[in-house]
């Protein structure tokens, strides 16, 4: 779920933080830079974890800031393909089943096609069914903590546009945007529920 990532950057210290240690300065802009946010084809990224290299710092003309290449390790959300892993359902619609993980990660969908055989949203319930078999029926229901399987990372370039053409560039995968935030994650995980133990964890305990 949790890799280390190494990357090389080159940061920029203002003059009013020359009174800091280096090594402190450094750390502190690359969490402002990269903490909290998706790094292209990488993943989540959590925090810096460590320095490895750092270069002396150099003056630019016309700036008095120093500039430092540096080289550190980030510690990375990025679950592999075919990683099982549990969260919360947040939403279910006609397409399928939002996931969360939580304060974590949020942007986890299940689509209809990659759920167990016998599978059918009932919009009256705002809920998906499982018709096991003939006597038993077990619900996906909001809140209810689910296990499913990592099946594919879709990374999306977000870029100012004009709206009405975001919707052309997201995966059909992902079914529905969030129509109350109109918002387009740049990261995003596909899963599946088609094996057993997969599913709503109480239905296995």
């Amino acid at each position: 779920m949790f890799i280390l990532s190494h990357i090389k950057d080159l940061v920029r210290i203002a003059p009013d933080q020359f009174h800091q240690d280096t090594l402190r300065a450094v750390k502190h802009q690359l969490n402002n830079k990269y903490a909290n946010k998706v790094i292209p084809q990488i993943g989540l990224c959590i925090t810096v974890y460590d320095i490895l290299d750092i270069d002396e710092g150099q003056i630019k003309p016309g700036d008095g800031a120093s500039f430092i290449n540096v080289e550190f390790r980030a510690l990375v959300f990025k679950p592999f393909i075919g990683e099982v892993l549990t969260g919360w359902i947040t939403k279910c619609n006609n397409d399928g089943i939002q996931v969360s993980m939580g304060g974590l990660f949020n942007d986890i969908f299940i689509p209809r096609r990659m759920m167990f055989e016998n599978c059918f949203y009932k919009p009256d319930e705002s809920a998906w069914l499982w018709q096991m078999d003939e006597d038993t029926e077990l619900y996906f229901d909001i809140n209810e903590m689910i296990r499913f399987r990592v099946e594919k990372e879709i990374f999306i370039d977000i870029k100012p546009k004009d709206p009405s053409k975001v919707d052309e560039e997201i995966d059909d995968d992902m079914g529905e945007q969030d129509e109350t935030t109109n918002r387009t994650p740049p990261y995003a995980l596909l899963g599946s529920c088609q094996t057993d133990g997969m599913g709503v964890v109480s239905w296995w305990e």
